[in-house]
């Protein structure tokens, strides 16, 4: 009978196993596939860049359709070059070094001129290009059937070239203002050797607005862009103004505005807040040197967490590649120059202490002693620790906003006024029940918040950055930080002045310049003037002004 009958056996234990076994492995060996051959790739790669003029990358997946430039296959991956844009599958990378040259950054003594030609690069050319000669569209032909000018970026499909483009001289396209030829720098070159400084006379072009631009990326910043910014404006402009500052120091890039018109040159600096003052050390140093007329006008491309100077001076508060590097470019053409208030920060240790040598810094956001000071320093800890883990700019803030709250239960920072003692331009000022002092020397604090306008009713002044004053706002602690942040509270008043001085009688205390944290014992700390920094302004309402007015025109022709 059926209840009677003998249950079904199962599948054998030893097929199980296999099973399991395989389930287990295989992605295992997959993985260790997969890390062979890109490791395989990548030594490839190394042993041909050495004695390359291309900067060759490689890639596991391309961002768009791609052919090969040797044997016209599409590919899916393989290598491609940062400067001249050249796609090569893995097994044609030789072949394409002897076929194909890169971007020459500088022409040789014999070939100086004052003109160069095209340099064209056939296939994989932008869908949304459009032919210099007939004025229809590029790229939408399979394989390899139209080119593009690696310095002028203009595109021509295969007949045009052959009819009429190839006479023609390279104009360098529209960042011509922005761009250093390589003949130019053949020219100083040679220049130099003759022991002549007069270089305004051999500017490209003979145009009087030729601003080059010198780009400094920082690879390390907030959401690790800078590898791919560095490629981008690399093929953009001449990949001898591209700098990496993870292996070149600013006071040696931004040597090359010896050798650039006075007082023309441009640097765009792609990194957070920590970065821009790095840059400007240099620039100082630079100043020491007696090396003023070379001093460059300085941009930023915000890639850090809190980007306060750059949201001050309209660059806005981070970029996520948003917005086309072409945009960016002609930003930094446009936009004015300023001046920025950069201070001299200086904290002399008392008692035993005082012995050693003071510590001197220069700030050009704010100097802080609180909650958020400590909120900076557990967060620079933590990243010490595990630094992989802050690679991305919405981590980042999480790990202060918890640093925060957890600050708000254990109240470090309390009865701060009962420590310190606190003068503005010499006058003793009465601290009420506080847990935090800011000193502010630029409009925005803690990532985008306005500290000084505040939501109140009192009309204050609006906080400047370039007219020698310092603000100094008062904190209740982190919780009425994070109430500031989300305009529910105004922070405490204080003042403003031309010089400070702070006096930490007693405990340690956690300080920040710039968001570089520290703790500190009894000390006295004095801030008074350095020295201006020329900046770059980027105002939105021009470019909305000029939005405006061009559909005005457009509606006036229809």
């Amino acid at each position: 009978s059926a209840a009677g009958a003998a249950p079904s056996p199962g599948p054998p234990a030893h097929g199980l196993v296999f099973w399991t076994l395989c389930s287990v492995l295989l992605p295992v060996l997959i993985t260790l596939w997969c890390s062979f051959q890109r490791s395989r790739r990548q030594m490839l790669i190394r042993d041909i860049s050495w004695k390359s003029k291309h900067d060759w990358r490689y890639t596991d997946l391309f961002g768009q359709p791609s052919y090969c430039c040797v044997c016209a296959q599409h590919i899916l991956q393989g290598a491609f070059c940062n400067c001249c844009g050249l796609r090569i599958n893995e097994g044609c990378l030789k072949k394409a070094e002897q076929l194909f040259h890169c971007k020459e950054i500088m022409m040789s003594s014999s070939g100086a001129r004052s003109s160069m030609p095209h340099h064209w690069i056939r296939g994989n050319v932008p869908l949304c290009s459009c032919c210099m000669v007939c004025r229809l569209q590029c790229g939408t032909l399979p394989k390899l059937c139209d080119y593009r000018c690696v310095w002028c970026q203009h595109t021509v499909h295969d007949e045009c070239l052959v009819d009429y483009i190839k006479t023609q001289e390279c104009t360098f396209g529209k960042f011509r203002d922005l761009i250093i030829p390589p003949y130019y720098l053949s020219t100083i070159k040679q220049m130099r050797k003759e022991k002549r400084t007069d270089y305004e006379k051999v500017a490209p072009y003979c145009r009087k607005h030729w601003m080059p631009v010198i780009v400094l990326a920082n690879t390390r910043s907030g959401n690790n862009m800078g590898e791919t910014l560095l490629g981008e404006f690399k093929l953009l402009l001449n990949p001898i103004q591209v700098f990496d500052l993870s292996k070149i120091t600013p006071a040696k890039a931004l040597q090359l505005c010896t050798l650039l018109p006075c007082n023309a040159v441009r640097v765009l600096v792609c990194g957070g807040d920590g970065t821009v003052g790095w840059v400007l050390d240099a620039i100082d140093e630079m100043k020491i040197k007696g090396q003023e007329r070379y001093i460059p006008q300085v941009a930023i491309l915000p890639l850090g967490t809190g980007n306060d100077l750059s949201n001050t001076l309209g660059w806005g508060a981070g970029y996520a590649g948003e917005v086309p590097l072409e945009q960016i470019l002609q930003n930094v053409m446009e936009a004015d120059g300023v001046k920025l208030d950069r201070w001299k920060v200086q904290v002399t240790n008392k008692g035993y202490y005082n012995l050693r040598k003071p510590k001197v810094f220069t700030m050009n956001n704010y100097f802080s002693i609180g909650p958020d000071a400590l909120m900076a320093l557990n967060f620079h800890a933590h990243r010490e620790k595990t630094p992989s883990l802050f690679s991305s700019r919405i981590i980042n803030k999480a790990v202060y906003f918890f640093y925060g709250t957890k600050d708000c239960l254990v109240q470090e920072c309390k009865d701060l006024n009962k420590k310190v003692e606190l003068e503005l331009d010499g006058e003793r000022i009465e601290l009420p029940n506080l847990e935090g002092i800011i000193f502010l020397n630029i409009g925005y604090w803690g990532g985008g918040c306005r500290l000084w306008e505040g939501v109140g009713d009192e009309p204050y002044p609006l906080a400047r950055h370039d007219d020698g004053l310092l603000e100094v706002v008062g904190v209740h602690g982190s919780f009425h930080c994070a109430q500031i942040q989300v305009k529910l509270a105004n922070p405490v008043r204080l003042g403003q002045a031309h010089t400070v001085r702070l006096i930490l009688k007693s405990s340690k205390m956690p300080m920040q310049v710039d968001g570089e944290p520290w703790a500190q014992g009894p000390c006295t700390v004095t801030i008074t003037h350095k020295t201006h920094a020329l900046m770059l302004y980027h105002s939105d309402e021009q470019t909305d002004d000029d939005t405006s007015s061009k559909y005005s025109n457009e509606l006036q022709l229809l």
